[in-house]
């Protein structure tokens, strides 16, 4: 996602994008979880992510464009990795 007035997140979706400042805050009600570009252990996402119990894996490389709208992944916050999943 690219603009957190325009995106649309189910339930149970993973949230993936840039990184996020207090307008992507209502997005973490729905999300399974958050994927950023940028970010470290204090920045909006992470801590955001801790509060509402969300995993974060943060700093992934182009993670807006290696991943795509649909394609399942599983991510682990306390290890920060992430997972392909196939269908």
């Amino acid at each position: 996602m690219h603009d957190p007035r325009s995106a649309h997140l189910a339930p149970g979706e993973i949230l993936v994008c840039r990184g996020t400042d207090p307008a992507w805050t209502p997005l973490f009600l729905v999300a399974a979880g958050l994927i950023t570009e940028v970010g470290g252990l204090m920045t909006h996402g992470s801590v955001v992510a801790r509060e509402y119990g969300v995993p974060a894996v943060v700093g992934v490389h182009d993670a807006t464009r290696r991943l795509t709208d649909g394609q399942r992944v599983r991510l682990d916050g306390a290890s920060g990795s992430i997972e392909l999943v196939e269908r």
